[in-house]
C-alpha cells in the first residue's frame, strides 16, 4: 500500500512535468507574482482544510524565506484572523468570510491564489469574485475537473481526481513559485 500511494504521487508528478501547457502556466504565474512584488504589491491565498494549511505555507514562504536569504515578501493568507472570520461568519455568512476579508486588504496589482480541489467551494468563488471586483490579477489551483471555479478564473488543473494527489502538487507548484521569486528578488 505505502509503494502504490507513492507511486500514485510520482505518476500524477510526471503527468504534470510531461504538459508543456501547465508548465507555461507555473511559469505564467510565477512571473506575475515576481511582477507584483517587484512593483510593490502582494501575494493574497486562500483555502479550506488542507488547503487553507497550504494557503498558510505558501504564503509564510514569502514572508519568511524559502531557499534564499532575502528582505520579507508581502503575502497573506485569508481567513487566519480568527475573530475576523467568526464575526463575518456570524455577520454575513461563512460563504462570504474570505470575500469580505479580501475586500478590505485587496489592490489592483495584487495576486490572488484561491486554492481547492474540488474548485467547488463557495467561499473561495465568492473571493475569486470580489478579487474581480477589487482588480487583482487571479489564478486558482485546482484539480482535473476544476469545478465551478474553471469557469471564474484561469485556472491550473492538476491532472488527478484524487485530493490527496491534488494537494501533493498544489504544494509542489507553490514551492516553485516560491523558488522562481526568491531567484529573481534574493539580491533587490
Amino acid at each position: 500500500m505505502i509503494k502504490q500511494h507513492i507511486k500514485s504521487s510520482i505518476s500524477v508528478k510526471e503527468t504534470l512535468l510531461n504538459s508543456p501547457d501547465l508548465i507555461t502556466l507555473i511559469s505564467e504565474i510565477a512571473d506575475t507574482c515576481v511582477k507584483a512584488i517587484q512593483s510593490g504589491h502582494k501575494i493574497i491565498l486562500a483555502g479550506n482544510g488542507g488547503s487553507f494549511a497550504d494557503a498558510q505555507h505558501i504564503s509564510a514562504e514569502f514572508t519568511s524565506r524559502f531557499l534564499k536569504e532575502r528582505r520579507s515578501l508581502a503575502s497573506l493568507a485569508l481567513g487566519c484572523n480568527n475573530s475576523a472570520i467568526s464575526a463575518i461568519g456570524n455577520d454575513y455568512g461563512y460563504e462570504q468570510a474570505f470575500a469580505r476579508e479580501l475586500s478590505s486588504i485587496g489592490n489592483p496589482g495584487d495576486v490572488f491564489i484561491p486554492i481547492s480541489t474540488s474548485g467547488n467551494s463557495p467561499n473561495i468563488l465568492a473571493a475569486i469574485e470580489m478579487a474581480k471586483e477589487r482588480g487583482l490579477t487571479t489564478y486558482g489551483l485546482t484539480g482535473k475537473s476544476g469545478g465551478k471555479m474553471a469557469t471564474t478564473c484561469t485556472c491550473l488543473h492538476v491532472p488527478s481526481d484524487e485530493t490527496p494527489r491534488i494537494q501533493e502538487c498544489h504544494i509542489l507548484i507553490g514551492h516553485i513559485i516560491c523558488a522562481v521569486v526568491d531567484e529573481t528578488v534574493a539580491g533587490s
